[in-house]
């Protein structure tokens, strides 16, 4: 029998989810890590800093079938970061969309898992990521087609702070409020990182949760890093759901290289090189720190 996930959260405390959350974002780290150490370097502060965001997702939120992901009833998770693959890589493998021994072929040649997001390469990964700025358009669409067909699908598109400087994405935020798209929930990663610097040196889009508000969205902010805060945001998306509802968002601050002293603290965070002899000093970290969290 096909299974479907996650399990419903109906009846099981927040406390036990989180403990979920928690323990797939770290196995997810650590995939990060592996991947990453393949290439030497790449986009591997962001990902980690979005790990606790995805794993909620995936374990927590997202209707989807492992061995069947073009399932005509599954939820809908669009990345619009193409660069963060590598995030969605760990999310699959902890999924078992992919096999977790296929990570280590992430960005070789004839691999189906590409440094840049590829949806004809990677079961699970529902669009390309390109330029920026496109994922909300795509998910107002494909919103819009769900209706249609009279599916009760979600639609959940995890885009950047970043993208928050293009004008498309904003067009996509009117368009969904104004056809009453409930059924949509962004994610928008707040790590105020671009890569010509600083967010709010680059454009500043600041206060970001009035303007989604202005815009029609039922807005939230929250410890993207803290999968309590994260879990509590969402419930609170489940209470008010209405498919011909406000969209809604959430908007998560998360801290690049999170979970890994030795890249939190890294100046040139945004296209990450570590060195050879770095790697597994990283993993240590990782792990120190997971368990004296757990110890706590």
């Amino acid at each position: 029998m096909t299974t479907t996930h996650p399990a419903p959260a109906a009846g099981t405390d927040r406390a036990t989810r989180a403990h979920r959350v928690r323990a797939a974002a770290y196995r997810m780290r650590h995939h990060i890590l592996d991947m990453g150490e393949a290439q030497g370097q790449g986009y591997v502060g962001q990902a980690l800093g979005a790990a606790d965001v995805l794993a909620a997702v995936y374990t927590d939120q997202l209707r989807h079938r492992p061995d069947d992901p073009q399932w005509a009833g599954r939820d809908r998770f669009l990345l619009s970061t193409g660069h963060y693959a590598i995030a969605l890589y760990a999310a699959l493998a902890e999924a078992g969309t992919v096999p977790a021994a296929e990570l280590a072929t992430y960005g070789s040649d004839d691999s189906r898992l590409p440094m840049s997001g590829m949806a004809s390469y990677t079961p699970g990964m529902e669009i390309s990521g390109g330029s920026l700025g496109h994922g909300l358009t795509v998910a107002v669409g494909m919103a819009l087609g769900l209706r249609l067909r009279g599916s009760q699908a979600r639609v959940i598109n995890f885009l950047s702070d970043g993208e928050l400087d293009e004008g498309s994405t904003w067009e996509a935020a009117m368009g969904a409020a104004h056809h009453r798209l409930g059924h949509i929930t962004a994610l928008v990663d707040m790590n105020a990182l671009q890569a010509d610097g600083p967010t709010r040196q680059v454009l500043g889009t600041e206060p970001a949760e009035d303007k989604w508000t202005a815009a029609g969205w039922f807005a939230q902010r929250v410890d993207g890093n803290d999968a309590d805060a994260l879990l509590a945001a969402f419930d609170t998306v489940a209470q008010r759901a209405d498919p011909h509802g406000a969209p809604s968002v959430i908007l998560c601050d998360t801290r690049i290289g999170r979970g890994v002293p030795l890249l939190e603290t890294r100046e040139k965070a945004h296209f990450m090189r570590i060195d050879a002899d770095e790697w597994q000093p990283c993993r240590d970290q990782l792990t120190a720190g997971h368990q004296g969290a757990q110890a706590r």
